[in-house]
């Protein structure tokens, strides 16, 4: 075998591997989506506490799922800091698939895995070890208010299709 064949196999051999290596890279990027930026779903959960109420509509992440499994949940709410409120959950979730995200926004509903609680902000924040579990619906005026509180934090079930109402169009009225 002569010494170009012995270069030509090996080059032949490093360029397959660095091309099975990035394959994966690759393929995520084709849906621009990875672990720090999960697509939303159509999974919302209500959060109550001192008479208030907040939705959020969860991400696409096994950190979120598990958060799920585990409603209802009845639990105390209470500030940390100036930008969020925290609600400690019975055990860790899991961390699977979480990754670094940028973006940081007020209205994120996020998992700070290293005490294994939820950190609901309203004001700016950056901080590592978080997985972004939803974004809050319609605002998060709630959270502003000061102190601790008991919280309920439950699934909002979409309705069957068999309980909707018909199109108004379809209604019959009778007199």
């Amino acid at each position: 075998m002569s010494t170009t064949s012995k270069v030509m196999s090996r080059r032949a051999v490093l360029g397959g591997t660095l091309a099975a290596a990035a394959l994966p890279l690759v393929a995520q990027g084709q849906n621009d989506r990875g672990p720090g930026d999960p697509e939303a779903t159509d999974v919302r959960i209500r959060i109550g506490f001192n008479k208030l109420s907040l939705t959020a509509t969860l991400f696409d992440n096994p950190t979120a799922r598990d958060l799920v499994s585990m409603l209802p949940l009845n639990l105390t709410i209470e500030d940390y800091s100036r930008n969020e409120k925290i609600v400690h959950l019975p055990r860790k979730l899991t961390e699977e698939g979480s990754g670094a995200f940028g973006n940081e926004q007020p209205g994120d509903l996020c998992y700070f895995k290293p005490w294994g609680n939820l950190a609901l902000f309203y004001a700016d924040y950056r901080w590592d070890g978080l997985i972004r579990l939803g974004r809050f619906d319609n605002g998060f005026e709630p959270l502003l208010v000061r102190g601790e509180y008991p919280v309920r934090i439950e699934r909002i079930l979409r309705p069957e299709i068999s309980h909707r109402l018909p199109p108004k169009h379809e209604r019959t009225h009778r007199r």
